[in-house]
C-alpha cells in the first residue's frame, strides 16, 4: 500500500477510537498504521506483504505490552477509579431512557453514562453510579428532578 493510505487508514482508526467505545484498543492499531506510513514517507520501500507482517506485529505487541498501563493510566487519573466512582452522584443534564446513555460530569472530566436502573431519568435530576464498563460508567435515578 503507498504510505499516504497507511496515513489515511491510521487516521480512521484514530477517529473511530476516538468516537466510539472501544475500551482503547484501535488507538495501537492506528499508531501502528501511522508508523508503516512513516516509513514509507521515510523511503523504507517494503513490500506489501512485509508492511502488513509489520503493521499486524507492531499493534499487537504495543497492545500487549502498553495497553494495560496507558489505559489505568488515563481511566485511573482520577483518584481512587477503580470502585471510587462507585456510589458518586452525578447531574444528568438531559432526558435518558432505560438503557439509554448519556454523557455527565464527574470529578472534573466528562463521561459517557448508560442507564441500568428500572426507570427513565429526567434531565435536571441526579443519578448515582453504581459500577462502570469498560470506558464508562453505569448509573440508576437518584431521585426527582428539581422544582423549576
Amino acid at each position: 500500500m503507498p504510505w499516504w493510505a497507511w496515513l489515511i487508514f491510521g487516521g480512521v482508526l484514530a477517529a473511530l477510537e476516538l468516537l466510539g467505545d472501544t475500551a482503547f484498543y484501535l488507538i495501537f492499531f492506528a499508531l501502528a498504521a501511522l508508523g508503516v506510513g512513516l516509513l514509507g514517507v521515510a523511503g523504507a520501500g517494503l513490500p506489501l506483504w512485509a508492511q502488513w507482517v509489520l503493521f499486524a506485529a507492531a499493534a499487537i505487541v504495543s497492545m500487549v505490552l502498553f495497553r494495560k498501563k496507558l489505559y489505568e493510566r488515563m481511566r485511573g487519573g482520577l483518584p481512587g477509579f477503580d470502585g471510587g466512582a462507585q456510589g458518586a452522584v452525578v447531574d444528568v443534564t438531559e432526558d435518558v431512557a432505560t438503557g439509554g446513555r448519556v454523557r455527565v460530569q464527574m470529578r472534573g472530566s466528562e463521561w459517557t453514562a448508560t442507564n441500568i436502573g428500572d426507570a427513565p431519568i429526567a434531565a435536571g435530576s441526579q443519578a448515582r453510579v453504581v459500577g462502570t464498563k469498560g470506558a464508562g460508567l453505569e448509573i440508576e435515578a437518584l431521585g426527582k428532578a428539581p422544582a423549576v
